[in-house]
Formats: structure tokens, sequence, C-alpha cells
């Protein structure tokens, strides 16, 4: 197992707080932790990263880098779309 897929966590239709447990777990274990989401997705993604930095502040845990693109994915009818994506490093202070 690769060290990308260890610290990145993808976020998809699991209820919110099963991405803030599993990116609390890593945590423990890393120093930083990737936050990775597409499409409608991507307010979950934020949602997540704002709850494991304010919630908890006594542990140190902070945002730090965020970055925003597009992927180009081919539909189910067969024509190509842009799909928005963001990762957001969320780390130990």
């Amino acid at each position: 197992m690769s060290t990308e897929t260890r610290d990145t966590i993808f976020i998809g239709k699991k209820p919110l707080m099963a991405y803030v447990t599993s990116a609390l777990i890593q945590l423990a274990n890393l120093p930083s932790v990737n936050i990775k989401a597409r499409g409608m997705s991507i307010g979950r993604a934020v949602d997540v990263a704002q709850i494991i930095a304010r919630k908890t502040e006594h542990a140190g845990y902070s945002i730090g880098e965020i970055k925003i693109g597009s992927e180009s994915l081919e539909s189910q009818d067969g024509r190509t779309r842009n799909v928005s994506t963001i990762e957001i490093e969320v780390k130990r202070n």
C-alpha cells in the first residue's frame, strides 16, 4: 500500500461523522491527512475539514494546503464532462 492511499480520505455518500472519525484515526498515526472529493461531495469534504479543525482545536489540528481543480470524465451517454475537485490537507500542529 502506498503512502498516498493511506493518508488520503475520499469523500462519498457515507454519513459525515464516518469521514471525521476516519480522518481522526489517521491523524493519530500520521502528521497530515488529505481529504479529497469531487462534484457534489465537495461541500461534505469542506464540512469534514471544518469539523476536525474547529471541534478539535485543543488537539492541535488545522487546515493546511487546499487544492482545487477539475477532471474530465466520460458520462454514461458518452459525453466528456468536467467535474470539479478539491483536496484539503488537515495537519497536526
